[in-house]
Order: C-alpha cells, then structure tokens, then sequence
C-alpha cells in the first residue's frame, strides 16, 4: 500500500536551450517525446512516480508559461498540484515554495525532488532506492540525495566524495565537486569515491525547510510569510508578489553543499541526465558507424559518429560528415561539431539578437 505521506515534487520548468532547436521557449526539452514512445520525458517520470507516491500527492513546479502545457499532458492531475513560478529563480525557490506548500497539507510529508528530464532504465531499482530513502528520512532529519557509480570521466556532471558508511549504499556526504575538467573528473573516477550528483533528492518537509532557513533565510523570509495562506486561495497572489523577490540560487550551492547533514543514497539505475544531445547520442540506438538518427529518414554516405534529428517526414542526405550535429526543427537548422554542443547556447543567445525571438 502507498504510504499517504509520500510526496513527489517534479520540476520542470528548465527552457532546456542545450537541445536547442528541438528545445524551444515555447515547447522545451521536458514536454517532448525523443524516443518516440508516446509520452514526453514530463509524462514519463510522472508515470515513474506514480507508481510509489499517491497521484494527489505529485506536484509539478514549472514557469508560468508552461501551466497550459502540463494540464493537457498530465490530465490525471489537479489544477491545485501545479505550482506556477511567476519568475524563474533556480532550484532553491522553487523547492522551497513547494516545501512550504506541501508542508500546509501534511506536516509529516517526505518528499523526493526530481527534475523532469531524467532517464532512468533500471525503474524497478530506483524506485526501491527511493523508497529505502522515504523509510531513512521520515525518522532521521538528514538531506538525501542518490548517488550513480560513475562508468567514465563524465565532465558534465557534478560528483559526490563519499565519507563514512551509515547504511546498506548509505554514506555521509564528505565534499560536492560541480562539473570538473577531464584530468580531475579521471582522478575521481579512478578513485573509487566519487559518485554522480543526479540532482534527484529525498527528505522530510521539516528537514528541508529546516535547512533552508537556516542556509537561506533571504529565501525564507519570502515565502514562509505566507505560511498562514499556503493550500488556500490567497497563495497564488502572494507568490506573485513575493516569489520574484527570492535570490536566484541552486539547491545544491545554497544548501547542500553547505549543511552538514547530508547524506548519499548510492546506485545503478540505468540514470542519465538528458542534458545535451551529445548524452542523447550516447543513450540511442546507432548504425554501423556510430550514426544516430532521429524522427527523419536519412541516406548517409562516408558518414561516422553524427547526431541527426530533423522533423517527422523529412529525408537527410548527407555524404562525408564525421563527428556532427545537424539538427533542425521549425524554422531553425543547427549544423556543428558535436563534440562543440556546449556552444549551442551562445547560438540561442546569438539567433535571438540577430534573428529574433520567432527563432528560440
């Protein structure tokens, strides 16, 4: 039986520009389906949720701009479990405010924070980690978050040096390295101690907010104001007006890098954070020279190691590329190196001045 004080808040409300043009302000990374399985990656882990966590207790913290969006994909959800940012502020608000709402409706809440563009392959293991995480927290006041055995000097990811033992794949958090170069991400991994930071989190609501007032009180003194009115019909209004004020800060440098308190949930679910369409070519199926091709047809000559993904019904044909990325969708082509994709955002940046903001 799911246990009624289980609750699950899922952000998404990322514009997700390194998937850019696929990713648009307008339609971002988090409502599209890249696999072609029928549900968006938003659809996907509220499906992984669902099975551990009642559906009225599943919120979803987006950007206003994108309420719409989440009724017609999540029609299984009230209107009541969508928090609307009137601004984006990072991580650090946006848990926050769900903490305090969720703390209105159940003060014994615990809570797993997960973004909504995740992959996980191994479900059935990562939820029973999720779940051991739920039993931890509800009698310890700790921060968890899941920790991934890294299987190659990964220089977009943070990572986690694990200090001493607590509990089966349990062990307190000793440091947090955010996105080293490749020389210091080949130490970690060689050293045996370092673990992926997944940005999938679990606590209690009392813990977390705990910690947030105490790491964040500028944070704090803007939303816990509004305790008296969380859950009632006055806390959209507030939000509006205090919301934007908050610092815009990062859960993990506002608050977990800096608690002492901090725990790491180890494990192999098969996880990837779908950041870039460099982790989007390492997770899909490839032909016989490393090519991936999505959602297009394609007749590829002297072609090895290319990411192509244009829209549903369009032919690539492309002779002697090696190591690219052509990507288009609507009314924008990208053509680069794919091993550059982290320069995809001084594109954006780039096409919304010279172009407008038709192109992002």
């Amino acid at each position: 039986m799911i246990n009624k004080d289980n609750y699950c808040v899922i952000m998404g409300g990322g514009i997700g520009s390194r998937f850019w043009p696929f990713s648009r302000k307008t339609l971002p990374k988090q409502f599209l389906d890249f696999f072609g399985t029928g549900r968006s990656l938003l659809q996907q882990t509220f499906d992984r949720f669902q099975k551990i966590v009642p559906t009225e207790n599943i919120f979803i913290v987006s950007n206003a701009m994108y309420g719409d969006l989440i009724k017609e994909q999540l029609p299984e959800i009230s209107e009541s479990q969508i928090l609307l940012e009137p601004a984006r502020r990072n991580t650090a608000p946006c848990i926050a405010w769900a903490s305090y709402h969720i703390r209105a409706l159940n003060p014994n809440a615990n809570i797993v924070v997960a973004p909504s563009d995740h992959l996980i392959i191994k479900e059935g293991e990562f939820l029973e980690a999720v779940q051991k995480g739920f039993d931890f927290v509800k009698d310890n006041d700790v921060l968890m978050t899941l920790g991934i055995k890294p299987n190659r000097p990964e220089t977009a990811y943070g990572y986690i040096q694990i200090d001493g033992k607590a509990g089966e794949n349990l062990y307190k958090v000793k440091t947090f390295t955010e996105k080293p170069e490749l020389e210091l991400a080949k130490v970690f991994v060689d050293s045996g101690e370092f673990y992926w930071n997944s940005g999938l989190f679990v606590w209690n609501v009392n813990s977390i907010i705990k910690a947030i007032e105490h790491l964040l009180p500028e944070t704090a003194s803007k939303l816990a104001a509004g305790k008296e009115i969380y859950g009632t019909d006055k806390e959209k209004q507030f939000i509006e007006e205090h919301f934007p004020a908050c610092p815009n800060v990062s859960i993990d440098f506002g608050v977990m890098e800096k608690a002492d308190n901090v725990y790491v949930s180890l494990g192999d679910f098969g996880w990837s954070d779908l950041g870039t369409w460099g982790s989007l070519h390492d997770l899909s199926q490839k032909d016989e020279e490393n090519n991936v091709v999505l959602k297009c047809e394609s007749l590829l000559y002297n072609c090895k190691n290319n990411m192509i993904a244009l829209s549903d019904g369009k032919l690539a044909v492309i002779d002697g590329l090696e190591n690219y990325l052509v990507a288009e969708s609507d009314n924008v082509l990208l053509i680069c190196p794919k091993d550059e994709e982290q320069r995809i955002r001084k594109y954006v940046t780039d096409a919304q001045v010279e172009g407008g903001e038709h192109f992002v």
